[in-house]
């Protein structure tokens, strides 16, 4: 069989992967020149099951609603507009219980902790290189009652398998000795010592070069206009290369396009609940190597992570419901430089920073959406959110598993279109 990917980031490669793997011939299409340009070229790089909270819960309307007169809340709500936007909004409402919180948070745990089984298996069978580390994530708590909630909040994800260790203050610094100097402004911490972090740009453009040594035609630089329709089926793929390669056929197609999936999906009338929420993240090289955290983590009270990826510092905040808005300055980033140097001021060259921003594909409930769509050759691998890293193998394995007839080795229930 003849498979066609839309997008060329993590979603999109691992697909190729899995499929090309057991023997299909696949063809990837990208309107970036290399693979991972878009939401994977600048994340978080965390591979964390022990943060796959989802975000619809009770607290999030009002943080939600305080963003709108406050810019240091970590979800921004900008008011548009944009019918798309508030049609979303309704739906991530009505899923912001605590009953379907617990839910949606399950469905996501369980697809994180299989996925990253996938992603050592993967790393193992191609031997790629993505500065991985294995030493676990460690989540900082500010102040008591904000460690108590997040102690007590934590049991779910235990009861899912997620392993998990509670550290004082003492035992930060021990853990860390790079927050030794700043150890008496945390209450607590937890660590999660199967998570994983690395460079998910690196991952990809590996994971893409194996792909080609298995055949896999990687068609970049090619801008998707529109899916072609005839009936219940997809005919191809009409992009903006001139000429009679701009049209790109085969016999089943998946829609990998994170953000833009449902722009692409709306053009053969396939609707799907994402909206993009604008993440930021900066990255600089590492000064004094000593200074510099040897683990990764999260703190929890600034919602800001940070990730050692080889001689880099990389740190991620917000979630910016701005519509496809990818633009950026510099004062977007002060709150991350400020919570950069005061947990590690010797780390890095702070003077040279490197800005990005991307566009999360979110899912109102949280689960992304992975399996069959109403037409009858177009496959879904989508609105992963600000968690595709950790869940990229995994869910392309479980599209894989259904397009092959397979039973997968997760409920795939849940990540439906249908549940809609």
């Amino acid at each position: 069989m003849h498979v066609v990917v839309l997008g060329a980031g993590l979603l999109g490669v691992t697909t190729a992967y899995y499929l090309a793997r057991e023997g299909h011939k696949v063809t990837v299409v990208d309107r970036q020149p290399e693979p991972a340009r878009e939401t994977s070229f600048a994340n978080a790089g965390l591979l964390t099951p022990g943060h796959a909270y989802a975000w619809a819960s009770p607290r999030a309307p009002m943080i939600l609603l305080k963003s709108l007169w406050r810019a240091d809340t970590a979800l921004r709500w900008r008011l548009k507009p944009d019918p798309r936007m508030w049609a979303w909004g309704l739906k991530f409402l009505a899923n912001c219980s605590a009953a379907r919180n617990r839910y949606n948070t399950v469905v996501k745990v369980r697809l994180c902790l299989y996925s990253l089984a996938e992603t050592a298996q993967v790393t193992a069978e191609t031997g790629i290189a993505w500065d991985r580390s294995q030493s676990g994530a460690i989540y900082l708590y500010r102040d008591a009652e904000h460690f108590r909630a997040g102690r007590e909040n934590f049991k779910l994800l235990a009861d899912e398998g997620v392993e998990a260790r509670i550290l004082d203050a003492e035992e930060i610094a021990a853990f860390e000795p790079s927050l030794a100097a700043v150890k008496s402004r945390f209450a607590g911490a937890i660590h999660t010592p199967k998570d994983e972090s690395g460079d998910a740009r690196k991952f990809t453009v590996a994971l893409a070069e194996a792909c080609r040594a298995r055949g896999v035609d990687l068609r970049l630089g090619s801008p998707i206009k529109r899916m072609l329709r005839d009936g219940d089926r997809i005919t191809g793929v009409e992009t903006g290369v001139e000429g009679g390669a701009g049209r790109v056929t085969g016999d089943a197609y998946v829609l990998a396009l994170g953000s833009y999936s449902p722009i692409v999906g709306k053009s053969v009338g396939v609707s799907m609940p994402i909206y993009p929420v604008k993440g930021y993240s900066l990255t600089f090289p590492i000064a004094d190597a000593e200074a510099a955290p040897a683990h990764f983590g999260v703190d929890e009270a600034n919602l800001v992570a940070f990730a050692r990826l080889g001689d880099r510092l990389r740190l991620t905040a917000t979630a910016d419901f701005a519509g496809y808005d990818t633009e950026y300055a510099p004062q977007d980033f002060t709150h991350m430089m400020r919570v950069a140097m005061e947990l590690f001021p010797r780390a890095a060259a702070y003077d040279r920073p490197s800005y990005w921003a991307c566009l999360r594909p979110m899912t109102p409930d949280g689960p992304p959406i992975i399996g069959a769509s109403p037409l009858k050759n177009l496959w879904l691998n989508t609105g992963h959110g600000h968690i595709g890293w950790t869940m990229a193998c995994g869910s392309s394995r479980l599209l894989a598993d259904l397009m092959a007839g397979r039973k997968p080795e997760i409920d795939p229930a849940p990540f439906r279109l249908g549940r809609y």
